[in-house]
């Protein structure tokens, strides 16, 4: 009987010239495979990121690219994604300038569909929930404070959405002046101002506690309402 002889098995150290694809990971932890096993919803958040992703770089799979992405965005996650520029994207080996406009773009995308689906589901932002939850996903990651106006009919829908003011770290100006001028173009019956504040602090700040700073009452009008969206409250 003759002795059976093992080969040895071959490393996967990367050597020169040799790159790292989704073939050289196991099929069943591959994420289109998985995907079309057990479906999207079976994909981990680093899974999805990496079939966006494509393909990775000559030391990391796409997979393992997508899992350096995540962990390294601030916050760490998917929710990091949303505060990465192009340029801090494309400082990752292996995501170019096209990569990088095409993850951009994703973002940009999941921020519309849900604004979308919870415009469709408000039937009147008659609440602040109402008008928090619409601007949730857009405002709660910008750097800077925004100042947003609601332009709303007489059954408390939207109308037009409009960006007054984006300003610093923790002050967008607007002016009575400046926000009667597109209330009266777009014939509101009443009006919100939203704003953020990127400090993540619900305390209100001197600005907005100013006498003046209700634009309605201001010029003697009732149907004005403000809202000031934080990351963590609402009032």
């Amino acid at each position: 009987m003759k002795k059976e002889i093992k080969k040895p098995v071959k490393s996967f150290e990367p050597t020169a010239g040799w790159r790292l694809t989704m073939k050289d990971i196991p099929e069943k932890d591959r994420p289109y495979e998985k995907c079309e096993r057990e479906g999207v919803g079976a994909l981990t958040d680093a899974e999805l990121l990496a079939i966006l992703i494509r393909t990775g770089n000559r030391q990391e799979s796409a997979l393992s690219l997508a899992t350096r992405i995540l962990a390294q965005a601030q916050p760490p996650g998917i929710l990091g994604l949303l505060h990465l520029t192009l340029p801090e994207l494309m400082e990752q080996k292996g995501i170019g300038r096209v990569k990088g406009i095409e993850l951009l773009c994703v973002g940009e995308l999941s921020q519309r569909i849900w604004r979308t689906l919870t415009l469709s589901e408000a039937p009147a932002f008659t609440a602040p929930e109402a008008i928090a939850a619409f601007y949730m996903e857009e405002m709660r990651h910008k750097e800077q404070e925004e100042m947003h106006l609601m332009i709303l009919n007489t059954k408390q829908r939207l109308i037009r959405d409009i960006l007054l003011f984006r300003g610093t770290f923790n002050h967008s100006p607007a002016s009575p002046r400046e926000i009667f001028i597109e209330a009266l173009r777009y014939h509101a019956a009443s009006i919100v101002l939203v704003h953020n504040h990127p400090s993540g602090d619900p305390t209100p700040s001197a600005e907005d506690d100013r006498p003046d700073s209700g634009g309605g009452r201001y010029a003697g009008n009732p149907a004005f309402g403000s809202c000031d969206y934080r990351r963590t409250s609402l009032f």
